[in-house]
């Protein structure tokens, strides 16, 4: 579900559990790797990654049609969690966009520092206003923290799918890469602030996004 390894003071994380949609075996595992990279020592950054034409697609609808009240509160506090660590996790991290990011899976991109897209396949995409799931205050503010005014706008009331070319213009991403490249694109990004200072880099990511972190606190809080 998860793989991890550690070369040249990058951890490149894997997301290995085919379209990679949430849902809570899959945040555990992810909230696993993630103690695993945060305990350790010494110059490191983070790149995440998926396999074939997924990055992430988004929530396990087939899970959530199926959970109960109480197990999906328990997983939105997980969730909404899951995405204020990252967003003020204590490495640079880097996503690395294999393939398609749809509707949580594209707020998931959103959440780490930097983004690296491939070129040739795969569409970014909030899709919420077509499936009929209103944003949660958290996502909505991870979104229009990250989205110019009218990005955003476009983004969340049309639905569009952005081609990496799109998305490289309109800054959603910070590059585009051909796929074999994505992912040492990412890391030669996320390896180029490796040997910054944790706590202050935190803190400087805890000010700058203060507003989408204590929404998403507030809400894994309430629902926890």
């Amino acid at each position: 579900m998860i793989d991890l390894a550690f070369t040249d003071d990058v951890f490149v994380l894997r997301m290995c559990a085919g379209e990679n949609r949430f849902e809570p075996e899959f945040v555990r595992a992810f909230d696993a790797a993630l103690d695993e990279v945060e305990a350790s020592k010494g110059a490191a950054a983070l790149v995440v990654t998926g396999e074939g034409k997924f990055f992430s697609n988004g929530l396990d609808l087939e899970w959530v049609q199926a959970a109960t009240g109480e197990q999906l509160s328990l997983f939105a506090s997980s969730l909404e969690a899951l995405f204020a660590r990252l967003l003020a996790f204590p490495l640079a991290t880097v996503a690395a966009q294999n393939g398609h990011a749809f509707a949580a899976g594209a707020v998931f991109a959103l959440v780490h520092d930097f983004r690296v897209m491939r070129s040739d396949r795969g569409y970014f995409c909030l899709p919420e206003v077509d499936l009929g799931i209103p944003f949660s205050a958290g996502s909505l503010a991870i979104v229009k923290a990250r989205l110019a005014a009218p990005t955003l706008h476009d983004a969340v009331l049309s639905g569009r799918r952005f081609t990496a070319e799109e998305a490289l213009e309109k800054n959603i991403v910070d590059e585009i890469a051909v796929d074999e490249e994505v992912v040492p694109r990412a890391t030669l990004r996320a390896a180029a602030l490796a040997g910054k200072d944790r706590p202050t880099l935190a803190a400087l990511k805890r000010a700058l996004y203060a507003d989408a972190i204590a929404k998403l606190e507030a809400a894994a809080s309430r629902a926890g």
